[in-house]
């Protein structure tokens, strides 16, 4: 794609944004989108927002179990950021307004102490790298109508990211081993779906080390103090104004996410 096709497209998604209103999916219009045209289109988005005041707190890794990718139809993962605004708290109702058609993931967020690069990164590299872990609900959307994504699609509207919520407990990686640890994900007090860590590329660890080295390509290192999601354990489920839902990690500890009854105007 030429540089004003990458341009119209962030300002499709970007007005959709805005608008509330999803478009339909650019690899319509754009047959021939690459995976590096995706990532220009939402590197422009990150150029806006962060041009207009917004942090850059993190990185999400996205479609990295076989659930995800047989749900999402595609068949590599990818990655996109998180901004400040992003971070929803665990205290409060979450606006469902703010997210056009939400679906919620349970993760293990992996908060940094250390920077970690690539290419060339490995696990004990990223092991040394983390703080510590803190349980997490990601909620995931898409400014792509009815989710009708492809792998460009979904990377360009910057991974399908929505915004997330952590819990409060920091548990260090010590003696736990994450491609083991079960999860149980709850919604309004019925268990809806359960899953494993070894979900995740084998290991939430793995996913990580995919990400420095995939970034370090691209000549982006991650930085200290900076969250990352590895991905979803369990296939998202969709969220409704009104619903509660909680994550429960072996180990790690439970983080809820509430939404609020009102519908976005």
């Amino acid at each position: 794609m030429d540089p004003g096709s990458v341009e119209k497209a962030a300002t499709a998604l970007l007005d959709a944004y805005a608008s509330g209103v999803p478009i339909p999916p650019l690899t319509a219009s754009h047959p021939d989108m690459s995976v590096d045209d995706a990532y220009a289109i939402q590197r422009a988005q990150s150029d806006a927002w962060t041009a207009a005041g917004a942090r850059i707190k993190g990185h999400k890794v996205g479609l990295t179990s076989a659930a995800m990718q047989r749900q999402m139809g595609v068949d590599q993962p990818d990655f996109g950021i998180l901004l400040d605004s992003m971070f929803l708290p665990e205290s409060a109702p979450i606006d469902a307004g703010r997210f056009l058609q939400p679906r919620v993931e349970p993760e293990v967020a992996f908060v940094l102490g250390r920077p970690l690069s690539g290419p060339g990164a490995t696990a004990a590299d990223a092991v040394a790298a983390v703080e510590y872990v803190l349980p997490a609900l990601e909620v995931i959307d898409s400014r792509i109508a009815d989710w009708k994504i492809t792998l460009p699609d979904t990377i360009a509207d910057n991974a399908s990211s929505g915004g997330l919520v952590l819990g409060t407990r920091p548990v260090r990686l010590g003696d736990l081993d994450l491609a083991l640890m079960g999860c149980l994900l709850h919604r309004d007090g019925n268990l809806i779906d359960t899953g494993a860590g070894g979900a995740v590329l084998g290991s939430p660890i793995n996913a990580l080390v995919w990400l420095a080295n995939v970034l370090g390509e691209r000549g982006i290192a991650l930085e200290a103090g900076h969250v990352v999601l590895p991905g979803s354990i369990t296939a998202a489920v969709p969220v409704a104004p009104g619903e509660t839902l909680t994550a429960t990690f072996a180990g790690i500890g439970s983080v809820t996410a509430r939404f609020g009854k009102e519908e976005r105007e």
